[in-house]
């Protein structure tokens, strides 16, 4: 086993150049699998906050830009479980310009209740009352009024776009937490500046259960009450809602899996050109190993075995790398795309996709090299 390891490492050292180089590529390719595999992970499986696993959304069955009546609030507050409940009107509009710096989310909520439902975010309480007073009112996150250099008592306009106005807004408070790109402002102050053909409608209604042990039960209770209206409902829980933005893109996850298998496929390909040329330059050596009692499975365990050193040496430096980017990630604070790692089975998902990569691509040459003949071996002037 000894002499068998030697006989590896003086191959793979042999030229050291290609040895390197066929090392990163098969690191690129595992980062690029680690990094498809962290999307995947931050999309479907990070974990729900436990305060987000307390809301639930409802929202026109039909679609989004569809709008429900605000009478439907009362109606949703009368169900068993649910401890608040809020209009909320996503205003979209334009601030100073299109450029994504000066982007962020921006919604029409009830100031009473806003902080109470998302109760995870904090809010100094004079700055809270000062929003409340102020129908004009405008609450920032920390992270929006940090990049575009908010600060309380601003006065700032927002270009209306799906409304057919534009507000006008003096900053009264500033909070933080998690996911705090956004904006809040008054929901009397959007319903008051509109005219009256637009009537009181609402986007979504948020809803805070008294525990979430009531999710599944008060979400089918609001469906089912308004299942035979003009406008019928779709309730689901937060973590739901948003997924649903993804889903519009078409199934994302059959993305993420052809994009990983054309990458296999390709590495494949280029490993298996590569360990061919390798094998074809020892032929005569693998003719002395041969003649010198080497059996046809000793000669076929080296070739396999200088792949695996490969593979498992790429996916080191891949995952590596994997974990590097999305440690640089975490510190860009984008809204609902908090959770950017790979998850622990994605690690072994890159390491088998390393294997399959250096086994795939030298079984072949590996196969070959053990068949070929001692005069035919010795032959070889290639």
């Amino acid at each position: 086993m000894s002499k068998h390891l030697f006989l590896i490492g003086k191959n793979l050292r042999r030229n050291t150049r290609r040895t390197v180089l066929t090392i990163l590529s098969s690191a690129i390719s595992v980062f690029l699998i680690g990094s498809l595999l962290s999307v995947y992970g931050m999309l479907y499986e990070r974990e729900v906050a436990e305060e987000s696993a307390l809301r639930l959304i409802t929202r026109h069955k039909v679609s989004l830009t569809q709008t429900l009546p605000y009478y439907y609030l009362e109606r949703i507050a009368s169900v068993d479980g649910v401890g608040r409940v809020m209009p909320m009107n996503w205003f979209g509009g334009t601030y100073i310009d299109e450029r994504p710096e000066n982007m962020f989310a921006r919604f029409a909520v009830d100031p009473e209740l806003v902080f109470d439902i998302f109760s995870e975010f904090s809010v100094p309480p004079e700055q809270l009352e000062a929003f409340k007073r102020d129908r004009q009112g405008l609450a920032v996150g920390r992270s929006i009024a940090d990049k575009l250099g908010f600060s309380l008592g601003q006065r700032i306009t927002i270009k209306g776009d799906i409304y057919p106005f534009d507000p006008e807004f003096t900053i009264r408070a500033i909070f933080e937490g998690q996911d705090d790109q956004q904006v809040f402002f008054h929901f009397k102050y959007l319903e008051e500046s509109l005219d009256e053909e637009w009537g009181t409608q609402v986007g979504t209604f948020t809803v805070r259960l008294q525990s979430e042990d009531y999710a599944t039960q008060v979400a089918r209770e609001i469906d089912d009450m308004f299942r035979n209206a003009p406008e019928p409902t779709q309730t689901e829980t937060e973590a739901a809602f948003q997924l649903s933005f993804i889903s519009q893109l078409g199934n994302v996850k059959l993305f993420l899996l052809s994009i990983a298998g054309a990458i296999v496929f390709t590495m494949l390909l280029v490993s298996a050109n590569t360990v061919a040329m390798s094998v074809r330059e020892r032929t005569r050596e693998i003719g002395v190993l041969k003649t010198l009692g080497f059996p046809s499975r000793s000669v076929l365990g080296l070739v396999l075995g200088e792949a695996v050193v490969i593979a498992v040496a790429g996916a080191v430096v891949g995952v590596a790398l994997t974990f590097a980017v999305n440690a640089a990630m975490a510190g860009v604070s984008v809204q609902f795309m908090s959770g950017f790692t790979l998850p622990d089975w994605g690690v072994a998902v890159c390491f088998a996709m390393a294997l399959v990569i250096g086994l795939g691509s030298s079984a072949v040459p590996a196969a070959v090299a053990a068949r070929t003949k001692i005069v035919d071996a010795l032959r070889h002037t290639g």
